[in-house]
This record gives C-alpha cells, structure tokens and sequence, in this order.
C-alpha cells in the first residue's frame, strides 16, 4: 500500500510561509491528494484483481474479457428488483426482451482512472494561478521574521526594510489583493462545475448519488433498489457477435464481473459528501470575502485579532490608512511572522503612517 501512495506523500509537505487559507488549501491539496490517491488505487491490480471478467461459452475468456472491456458492458434498468435465483441472476441482469427492456450500457469504468486525475489537476489550477502571481512576495517580506529567535541587529534591519517597503507602496496593492480573490472565486467554480462533470459522466446518477444511497439504508428490503447497485453494478451482461461455421452471425450472452466497482461505488459516495461540503465551504468563504472588501470596520476586527498583541490605537491608524489590498498584505505578514515581532512591526509603522499625508 506504501508503495502505491507513496507518490502523494510530496503533497503532504506543509508549506513554511503561509500565502493562502484553509479553505483554499482543501482545494488544492486535500482533494487534490484524495483524487490522486484513488486515482492510483483504482490501477492497483494487487488489491482488487482484474477490473473485468467475463465468462461466455466458446470464446477464450482473455479475449471476451478485453472484448467487453472496449465494447462495454450492460445492465438492464427495469429488472434491478426480484428474486435473485428466480426472476434475476443479479440486480439488472436478467433475459431482457426485445422492444420492452431498455439497456444501460457502461462505459465509465475505462475512463475512472484518468477523470480523477484530470479532477485533481483541474483542483490545483487556481493555486497555480496564485503562486504564479504572488511570485514569493510574502516569502521575501517575512526574511525569516517567523522563527521567535532573532538576532536583534538583523531582526531590526529586516523590520525596517518591510516598514519601508510597506510605506512605499501605500495603496499600491489592491492588485495584488484582488488576484487572490479571483482565484477563491474558481474554486468555488471549479468545485461547482466538477458536480456537474461527474454527473455528466455518470450518465445523471451522481447528483443525487449520496442521498439516493442514504435513502436506501432506510427503505424496506424487499421495496429498495440498491443505488450502488445501478450506477456501479458488480456483475452485468455483455454480448458478442461471431460468424459461426456457415457464415451466419452467432449471438452470444456473456456474464462478466466488475470487481473495481466495490471501489469505485465507495470513491464515488466519498467523493459526493466532501464535493458538498466543499462547496458549501467555498460558498461561505465568498460571503466572507465580499464582507471583507465591503466592510472596513470588518477589516480592522480582522486585524485586531491577527495583531492581538499591539496597541488598538496604532492598529486603527493603520486600518484609516489602508486600503484592501494593504490591508491583505499585512493580514499575510500577520499569519507567518512571530507574533512580539509582529507587535513591533505594527508599532513602528503605525509611527511612520501618523506623519504621512494622505493620498
């Protein structure tokens, strides 16, 4: 198991300069490592066998089994009720009459692979995005401010450089802010967007794939339909056509088991909850950011307790002063630099803001 995953373990690494929020990081890392991880398992021959096989009379069954690989699979959707044995061989696998029972054909299961990993690509986007376009300024504003330990000589040289910095380029920053915002805003799309492109891809079933399931433990047994069971059927059907000795096409009815859906129907209920909650999450962030950007008072809460630590005069000066995108900035500063030195951060330029005319 060590050595199917052990590719992911690079995503764990905690970054040491924090220039995003834990909602932003559940996109990017938490649900990229979680589409990667079953990504990979669902390759993993070693724990759940050969995805299909198949069994048909008369033809070797290597070649029925990547025959009905290629060509999918099919169950048939008004026969998932009865007495297994009697009216069925299984939900969805019965003699199926002609005109009257529509088949479902299943092809999904040979793209599952490569739609997670295009899932998790897709999730780290925004944070691309963003990195590209911060380029490392906080990293190069907090000069190893972080760490509680500092030579005094270089702590108050670095101090000055960010108090210099930040003064220069007083209201200069909006930019920079909004940038990030943007990047919130295709995650809540992109988190959004990929619901739709898993029920897309499993022909309508996933939207309401999580209920369905939650509903099913709560039905009588001999009224309930298995919802795993229809969008991810353990065993189906499958029927291959050959020229038999005089010439004329032989119709034959193969049954073939589908041992990678005991996963895929587990990845996929997982997969349903923590989309839901993620973009409830995202939603919520969104609010929160568009009080942010309205809300000045909002914002000086906001670094009054970042800033904990220094006078609630000096961090009032700094908010009059600030607009959103400096205001950004210096909440980053707040989450990475040791908090004493943060105190006299604000001190020193709550100072050197008092004497400046406003712009």
């Amino acid at each position: 198991m060590f050595d199917v995953f052990g590719s992911v373990k690079g995503l764990l690494k905690i970054d040491q300069v924090c220039i995003d929020n834990n909602i932003f990081r559940l996109h990017y890392k938490a649900t990229v490592i979680v589409l990667v991880a079953f990504s990979l398992l669902v390759t993993s021959r070693q724990y759940i066998g050969d995805p299909i096989d198949c069994i048909v009379d008369e033809i070797p069954l290597n070649v029925m089994d990547t025959y009905c690989w290629i060509y999918s699979t099919f169950t048939i959707p008004n026969r998932l009720t009865g007495r297994i044995g009697q009216d069925m061989v299984r939900p969805g696998v019965a003699a199926s009459v002609d005109g009257q029972d529509e088949k479902k054909y299943h092809k999904y299961y040979q793209w599952v692979c490569f739609a997670l990993f295009f899932q998790a690509m897709l999730f780290y986007v925004p944070r691309y995005l963003w990195k590209t376009w911060e380029g490392g300024r906080i990293k190069m504003l907090v000069q190893e401010l972080n760490c509680p330990i500092v030579n005094e000589e270089s702590k108050n040289d670095r101090k000055k450089l960010l108090v210099d910095y930040f003064f220069s380029n007083l209201r200069l920053q909006n930019f920079y802010a909004y940038r990030f915002f943007i990047c919130e805003v295709l995650n809540f799309i992109n988190v959004v967007g990929q619901i739709f492109f898993m029920d897309y891809f499993l022909d309508g079933e996933f939207s309401t794939y999580g209920t369905d399931v939650l509903r099913y433990t709560e039905m009588e047994p001999e009224e309930r339909i298995d919802p795993m069971a229809r969008v991810f059927p353990k065993l189906t059907k499958c029927t291959f056509h050959k020229y038999g000795p005089s010439g004329t096409i032989q119709k034959l009815d193969g049954l073939c088991v589908l041992p990678l859906n005991i996963v895929n129907e587990k990845i996929y209920v997982f997969l349903w909850f923590w989309f839901i909650i993620l973009s409830v999450l995202s939603g919520i962030s969104l609010v929160y950011r568009a009080a942010v950007i309205m809300g000045p008072k909002l914002r000086l809460y906001l670094l009054r307790a970042r800033s904990r630590l220094a006078s609630q005069e000096q961090i009032e000066v700094i908010a009059k002063k600030c607009h959103i995108g400096d205001w950004f900035v210096l909440y980053q500063l707040g989450k990475n630099i040791d908090p004493l030195i943060f105190k006299e951060i604000i001190n020193d330029l709550a100072k050197r803001l008092e004497g400046k005319e406003a712009v």
